[in-house]
């Protein structure tokens, strides 16, 4: 990546989510891929911010560059090269103060907890903007770890108290943080809805072809995203259709709040053979899952934005989910929507999926039309935006 002068760089793009993702391995969430995605977009005219032990480092151009080309890089020997890029990079960034006026831009929720985050923009008269995915540990704590709510009531509040701009990713994501500034007598800066994309699709698809059909679920294996459901409905179809019962196909890597799923996956007595985890899957295989279903099923009780729906109405696949005011906003009325706890109306609805009835019909034929969310959409909208913020 060729390096331009400082002066030629006006954004400050915060990595500090890529590098630990990096760092730990794993596979890439839906708010690292929208990190991926920023970094590929701004990375010629960004410097590179690094949040550590309550401190912002902003590196040079050159250690920038060298930092983002790891990032992207995608080769072996990884962290020992990271380590070497972001090392360097901290030493430099000790001694080079941002320029005044200056975007600083973090769209991956890391660090924004800090409290040195707000009097460190302040100082140096940055502009800052975030992109906020989602307020789930405040409106559903239920679903998260003690800690996560007061953390991200603290991301919150420094969003609301420093932000000269927010991206939402969706326009619930803003309505949702609008109401909460309310409660917290706050006003909403600047904000902008901008739907996000997903996965980069694989240029040929083979659809995945099993000897009964299938239906997919794509998310980390955690109370919020509800396989408690599909399990008590699988049980319910085997109880029902015995050998010729479709195969739910469970995607994903374990997480929390799964502890009665994940004891059914690891010793499935009556679902095996009829439940199928796959904890990791390149795009290209996943889209092959995706494709060859009867439909993608997403049940969660919350979510942020939905990249597995348009993901799955990319393909042509059918979508049968919860009916959330974000699934509504990105996928309209082509899904067949369901309470998330009736678990009759599920079952019902995938013996129905296993033909060529009229809800799937009414889907496929919707779905030709249907284009999905791009990057490049996405950041027409925000450069254009950003470009006014800077006046």
């Amino acid at each position: 990546m060729k390096s331009p002068a400082a002066g030629d760089r006006d954004l400050l793009l915060d990595v500090s989510r890529l590098i630990w993702r990096v760092w730990r391995g794993g596979l890439p969430t839906g708010i690292d891929r929208v990190c991926i995605a920023y970094l590929r977009h701004y990375a010629p005219r960004s410097l590179a911010v690094v949040q550590r032990g309550g401190r912002q480092f902003v590196f040079s151009p050159r250690q920038s560059s060298r930092l983002f080309d790891v990032l992207l890089s995608g080769k072996k020997r990884m962290r020992t090269r990271l380590a070497r890029a972001v090392l360097t990079g901290l030493v430099t960034g000790r001694r080079a103060p941002p320029r005044r006026d200056m975007i600083y831009l973090n769209v991956g929720h890391t660090g924004l907890n800090e409290p040195t985050l707000p009097a460190w923009i302040a100082e140096f008269g940055l502009r800052a903007v975030y992109m906020v995915h989602d307020l789930i540990p405040i409106t559903h704590p239920e679903f998260c770890r003690p800690a996560e709510l007061e953390k991200h009531r603290r991301r919150i509040a420094n969003v609301l108290s420093s932000a000269s701009g927010i991206i939402g990713n969706s326009q619930a994501s803003i309505d949702e943080l609008a109401a909460y500034a309310a409660t917290q007598q706050a006003s909403l800066p600047p904000a902008i809805a901008a739907w996000i994309s997903g996965w980069d699709r694989p240029p040929s698809v083979e659809a995945k072809k099993m000897a009964r059909p299938y239906f997919v679920t794509l998310g980390t294996i955690e109370g919020r995203k509800n396989h408690r459901l599909l399990i008590d409905v699988w049980r319910l179809l085997v109880g029902k259709l015995g050998q010729a019962a479709p195969i739910l196909v469970i995607i994903g890597q374990r997480g929390w709040q799964a502890a009665e799923v994940i004891q059914v996956l690891d010793r499935p007595e009556q679902l095996e053979g009829h439940v199928l985890e796959l904890g990791s899957c390149k795009d290209r295989d996943l889209a092959g899952w995706i494709a060859g279903a009867r439909a993608l099923l997403m049940p969660s009780f919350a979510e942020g934005f939905g990249l597995p729906l348009i993901e799955a109405m990319e393909l042509g696949t059918a979508v049968i989910a919860n009916d959330l005011p974000v699934f509504r906003e990105i996928a309209g009325d082509i899904p067949t929507y369901l309470a998330p706890q009736d678990a009759d109306a599920w079952r019902a609805a995938i013996l129905a999926f296993m033909q060529d009835g009229p809800d799937l019909a009414r889907q496929k034929a919707a779905l030709k039309s249907y284009r999905a969310p791009n990057w490049a959409g996405h950041f027409k909208t925000v450069d254009a935006w950003l470009a006014k913020l800077k006046v």
